[in-house]
């Protein structure tokens, strides 16, 4: 079962390997097409209600996939090289203490008092003892931290996700989340201060190479695997992981194999049930206008599609021709 983190580095490995999901970071996988086992044939994964953006939201997952690898990737690897490992816990530690401020004020808007309470002295605790929170003081302490963002606030208010969406950059997400995550950074002093959330990123990054590395080989369809451990994620974030088995059932050998099977029992199946019957995943009443939606507007899709397509190519070729040119350099180098 997919078991999602709840703090610091680990947690922003996870939620980084999902962002820019599986294959991003290796260069033997640049497609987001399942992956060819010779004799073993894998069945396209379908469109579903959840996912009615699929051919969309591929394109946006492909081009992700080259921006990571011709320059994210680059970059982390030159962050990790330069910067000592104590370094990098500290930046870690400061930006998931930031997020505190958030995760306080999505205590109190659920009705959570005691953890809000909890989360405050953990806060308080970081940013003075802890030196603006470079030191987890509070972990040591026995005061472990809790996620909450408005997107969770949201589902607990009766909001339904809404539709599954790969946005550029930002990765993945839902109607409901995508939303949320405006005010999530309106909360956050770090987005206030210019060029904290390029380092922000470029430290997550760097911490999630293992991850990211461990999707690719593990998935036949990376794409499929990164959506339905994202969805597993948010949903247990919402329940408070009091159960994960909710609309997707996903064990180890679906989730390798990139796919999704339904609950096992109606029993788990209620549980995706929130506590005034609705579907927290987004009931098929509240999904059916925006697949409407984009039946209506095939052609703004596909068009955004192709741009981002095109871009993904330019990326490659760009690569292309620097490895051209580093090549030539050597030769040269070497008549000399």
């Amino acid at each position: 079962m997919f078991n999602p983190c709840n703090q610091g580095k680990s947690q922003a490995c996870l939620m980084w390997a999902m962002l820019f999901s599986g294959a991003l970071s290796v260069g033997g996988c640049a497609s987001t097409e399942p992956k060819d086992l010779g004799t073993t044939n894998i069945a396209e994964p379908k469109s579903n209600s959840v996912d009615p953006y699929e051919g969309f939201n591929r394109s946006m997952y492909s081009f992700n996939m080259g921006l990571d690898k011709y320059l994210l990737k680059p970059v982390a690897d030159g962050y990790k090289f330069i910067t000592p490992d104590f370094m990098e816990t500290g930046v870690t530690n400061f930006f998931t203490n930031l997020k505190g401020i958030n995760v306080v004020l999505n205590d109190f808007l659920q009705g959570k008092v005691s953890q809000g309470a909890s989360d405050t002295g953990r806060f308080l605790t970081n940013s003075t003892i802890g030196l603006l929170g470079l030191f987890d003081v509070a972990s040591g302490l026995g005061m472990q931290g809790n996620v909450e963002d408005f997107g969770q606030t949201l589902a607990v208010w009766g909001v339904a996700q809404g539709a599954y969406l790969v946005l550029p950059i930002l990765g993945p997400t839902t109607i409901r989340d995508g939303s949320a995550s405006i005010l999530d950074r309106a909360a956050n002093p770090g987005t206030y201060v210019p060029g904290t959330g390029i380092v922000e990123g470029i430290n997550d990054r760097a911490n999630a190479e293992g991850a990211l590395n461990f999707i690719d080989e593990a998935a036949l369809d990376p794409y499929v695997f990164t959506r339905e451990s994202f969805l597993q994620y948010r949903q247990y974030l919402v329940n408070d992981g009091k159960h994960s088995a909710e609309i997707y059932d996903i064990d180890v050998e679906d989730a390798i194999g990139g796919e999704a099977k339904p609950a096992k029992s109606e029993k788990a199946a209620d549980k995706a049930k929130s506590s005034n019957g609705s579907d927290l995943l987004g009931p098929q009443s509240s999904l059916k206008p925006v697949v409407d939606s984009a039946a209506a507007e095939p052609d703004a899709f596909d068009n955004m599609s192709r741009s981002f397509a095109r871009a993904e190519s330019q990326f490659e070729q760009a690569s292309a021709k620097m490895d051209e040119f580093s090549s030539k350099k050597k030769v040269r180098r070497k008549r000399r």
